[in-house]
């Protein structure tokens, strides 16, 4: 496995990221377990949880899982802070956010559902206009300074934002973001409009969550008839109706399919291979639910996307557009991405 440098740092991560939004939910422990150990078994050596995951149950999964294989400090191992953890308490307005306060609380309760005494990556899980940056970024300076984070990092983060923080940190003599974890796959390629070069630029590491469009880059979801179990439905009624009943979504995904089959390989395998090797990626972010899930995205690895099928992917999603309002279409038309 080739490994790749993580943004301005001396760190290497390997080329998929292990996403463990699934951990504590739609995974049981067991099978997350085994989804940890083959992983690791596979050279995966950067593992991205969130401390929402499962309203902390992610992170204990993960952290007790690398307790018992003892391949702890192997791992490059990121978590994030700003979601709610408390969300049926309407007593406290201070829950989710990314002042001083959410962030400490957050990364001391993080460790110890991780077992451990240090954070890889601690990033910030959303923008957040209405607190300031830079107390954003002292909060989480003195966590690098004390030992319990070694690098910080944000995610869903718009290009002027991440700019916004590296002055901040540059004029503050603050520890600087060193990577952004944004949306981004064939259907939606709107970061490469901004947030791509400024990353290149700047020396980001780009993380992306989300290369198989929630599932929907695996070919499962159908134009009519009833829909499988997945993110946008469960299997009963649509989550998110908007979107699968878009018809240029659906065109979208049958040309791509077409590639893919002329490639000998299956959609999902196809859609991460791109997402991987585009310009400016460090390691998109895999979020199996099932060990059968994990070894079809291990075996994108072997893929190699040609030029001449990037022209062909261009002329089917041309770059920096988005055929279809995903997270908007799920969480609503406010959501900010």
């Amino acid at each position: 496995m080739s490994f790749r440098i993580l943004g301005r740092t001396g760190i290497r991560v390997s080329p998929l990221t292990l996403g463990t939004m699934n951990f504590g939910g739609r995974a049981t422990p067991e099978e997350s377990v085994r989804i940890v150990d083959r992983a690791i078994d596979a050279n995966i050596n950067f593992i991205d949880t969130a401390n929402v995951y499962g309203r902390g149950r992610s992170e204990e999964i993960v952290g007790g899982a690398l307790k018992n294989n003892g391949h702890r400090h192997h791992i490059v191992l990121a978590t994030k802070v700003h979601g709610n953890m408390r969300p049926d308490d309407h007593l406290d307005p201070n829950q989710h956010s990314n002042s001083r306060r959410q962030i400490i609380e957050g990364c001391e309760a993080s460790l110890r559902r991780l077992q451990t005494d240090y954070i890889d990556l601690y990033q910030i899980h959303r923008p957040e206009p209405t607190n300031p940056i830079d107390e954003t970024l002292r909060a989480l300076d003195d966590l690098v300074r004390s030992g319990k984070v070694r690098y910080i990092g944000c995610s869903t983060f718009a290009a002027w934002q991440v700019i916004e923080s590296l002055w901040a940190s540059k004029e503050l003599g603050l520890n600087r973001f060193v990577t952004e974890q944004p949306p981004y796959n064939l259907l939606d390629r709107r970061i490469e409009r901004e947030l791509i070069p400024a990353a290149v630029t700047y020396g980001f590491g780009i993380i992306p969550w989300s290369p198989l469009a929630g599932g929907f880059l695996t070919g499962k979801y159908v134009r009519k008839g009833e829909q499988p179990e997945g993110r946008f439905s469960d299997g009963k009624r649509k989550r998110a109706a908007s979107l699968l009943e878009n018809t240029r979504a659906f065109d979208a995904v049958d040309a791509l399919q077409k590639l893919a089959t002329e490639k000998g390989v299956p959609l999902s395998q196809f859609a991460l291979a791109w997402t991987a090797q585009q310009p400016g990626i460090t390691s998109p972010i895999i979020g199996p639910r099932t060990l059968e899930q994990l070894e079809d995205h291990l075996k994108s690895l072997e893929v190699t996307i040609t030029d001449e099928e990037r022209t062909r992917i261009d002329a089917i999603v041309p770059p920096g557009e988005m055929v279809a309002p995903f997270y908007q279409a799920e969480f609503g038309p406010n959501a900010r991405w």
